[in-house]
């Protein structure tokens, strides 16, 4: 599983120009799943997220996780985190999970995030959304698990 995290002010999906989820101070997670991904894997990425230390504290050092700012985190599925451009300019999908699967495996780790106590929102797996945000920092870490 690869993510990439942003630390956000804000942010929400739309899909179809609704939207569909939004969060205040926390993580927008972009979550692709690889095609090697086990179940084990949602719990340990949603822990290293929860553990993060990442926030400001008081003396503005990154030195507070989102479990201790009580942020939120919105999830949005994105298989191309494993696109492969090595063999030309049109990108190869061939690395991340088959929908169906990859689908469970980004459930039981928005799950996982929910079961450790942090407010979760997701996006709409498969759909076409637009994604708006507050970056803020900006902080952008990327993790594999």
């Amino acid at each position: 599983m690869r993510t990439v995290l942003q630390r956000v002010k804000n942010a929400s999906v739309f899909v179809d120009g609704n939207e569909i989820s939004k969060i205040n101070t926390g993580f927008l997670c972009f979550l692709g799943v690889h095609k090697d991904d086990q179940a084990e894997q949602c719990w340990e990425l949603a822990k290293k997220i929860a553990h993060l230390r990442v926030f400001e504290d008081n003396n503005g050092k990154m030195n507070l996780s989102i479990m201790q700012i009580k942020g939120e985190i919105l999830v949005v599925s994105q298989f191309t985190l494993y696109a492969d451009c090595e063999g030309g300019n049109r990108p190869s999908f061939s690395k991340a999970m088959e929908a169906g699967t990859a689908e469970q495996l980004y459930k039981q780790f928005v799950q996982a995030l929910r079961d450790l106590g942090i407010n979760t929102q997701t996006g709409k797996f498969g759909a076409k959304m637009d994604v708006m945000l507050t970056n803020d920092g900006p902080v952008t870490i990327i993790l594999e698990a």
